[in-house]
C-alpha cells in the first residue's frame, strides 16, 4: 500500500501521488495519460485529474498498479465503485483486466467472454474484486499463457475456476510443469474455429501469440505499440531467447489479419486492417534493422 511519508517529490501537489516504491512498469502512465507521467526512473502525477473521467482512470491506475505504489491523499469514498469498472469491456466480448501482478513485472491480462467458456490471457493478480467480476461474468474454461514470465498468480487462478492452463512446452518451468494443455512444435494451432494459436520463438523459445476472430491479437511480449517511436515494435534488450528467431517470427505474423494489438507489455494499438498491415511492414523494416 502506498506511503504518504514515500511520496516522490516529483508529483504535483494534490491527492493523488506516487511513492518511492513504483517499479517503473508503465501501467499507470498509459492508463491514465492524463495524470502520470515518467520522471526520473520511477512515474509520477504531473497533473492532477479534475474531470470524473479522469478521476476515474487515476483510480483504475491506482487499482491496477501491480505494487500498490499510488496513493491519494484522502481516503476514496467510491472505491468499490471503481473495483467494479474491471475488467474494463474493450470491443466485442474482449476485456481488459486491470490488476497487474507484481510477479509479471506488471503485464497486462485480458478476458474473452465466449458462449464455450470465458478465456483468460495471461495472470493478473488474483485480487478478490477482479475475482468476483470474473465469476459473475462466467468464470474461466481456459487460462492462456502467452510465455513463461507472466504466468503470475496461474495456480490460484486454477485452484478458483478449474481452469485448463495452455502454455507450449518450450517454456514450462518448475511453476507451470503441471499445466493440463501444453503445446508443442512451430506451427500453428487452430484451437477453436475463431482462435488461432501461433508460436513465436524469440523473446523466449516458447512464446506463442493468440488470434482471435481474425481481429484481437494477445501479443505477450513479442508485439507492442511504443509512443516514443510511433510504430509498432519489439524489444530488443528483453529479447531472452534469440532476435533472429524473432524476426522470422515477426515476418510470419505480419502474414495475418488483425485490428488490435493486445500485449502483456508495452502499449496497445487499434487500426484498421491496412493500416496495421503499413504498421507491420514498418516494424519489420525496424527489427531488421538492429
Amino acid at each position: 500500500m502506498a506511503q504518504l511519508k514515500q511520496r516522490r517529490k516529483e508529483n504535483a501537489s494534490g491527492n493523488f501521488y506516487v511513492d518511492s516504491t513504483c517499479i517503473d512498469c508503465d501501467t499507470c502512465r498509459w492508463l491514465a495519460p492524463e495524470v502520470f507521467t515518467r520522471k526520473g526512473d520511477k512515474s509520477a502525477v504531473y497533473r492532477q485529474p479534475k474531470e470524473e473521467k479522469e478521476k476515474l482512470k487515476a483510480f483504475q491506475a491506482l487499482l491496477a498498479c501491480p505494487t500498490a505504489s499510488i496513493g491519494t491523499e484522502e481516503k476514496p469514498k467510491q472505491i468499490k465503485t471503481i473495483q467494479k469498472s474491471f475488467p474494463i469491456a474493450l470491443e466485442d466480448n474482449v476485456y481488459y483486466c486491470g490488476y497487474h501482478s507484481e510477479k509479471s513485472f506488471g503485464a497486462a491480462s485480458y478476458l474473452i467472454q465466449r458462449e464455450e467458456g470465458n478465456i483468460l490471457i495471461d495472470s493478473p493478480r488474483f485480487a478478490a474484486p477482479l475475482v468476483k467480476r470474473i465469476e459473475e461474468l462466467g468464470g474461466v474454461k481456459y487460462m492462456y499463457l502467452t510465455h513463461r514470465d507472466d504466468v503470475g498468480d496461474h495456480e490460484k487462478f486454477h485452484a478458483r475456476f478449474g481452469c485448463d492452463r495452455i502454455l507450449h512446452e518450450d517454456d514450462i518451468t518448475s511453476s507451470t510443469k503441471d499445466v493440463e494443455i501444453q503445446l508443442t512444435g512451430k506451427d500453428p494451432i487452430q484451437f477453436a474455429e475463431d482462435i488461432l494459436i501461433i508460436p513465436v520463438p524469440g523473446h523466449t523459445k516458447g512464446h506463442t501469440v493468440f488470434l482471435y476472430k481474425d481481429k484481437f491479437l494477445f501479443s505477450g511480449d513479442h508485439l507492442a505499440w511504443s509512443d516514443r517511436l510511433q510504430q509498432l515494435y519489439a524489444f530488443r534488450r528483453h529479447c531472452w531467447y534469440s532476435w533472429d528467431e524473432l524476426v522470422k517470427s515477426m515476418q510470419e505474423l505480419a502474414n495475418y489479419n488483425f485490428e488490435w494489438v493486445l500485449p502483456g507489455h508495452g502499449r496497445r494499438y487499434h487500426s484498421d486492417r491496412v493500416t496495421m498491415k503499413q504498421q507491420m511492414q514498418k516494424c519489420l523494416e525496424w527489427i531488421e534493422k538492429q
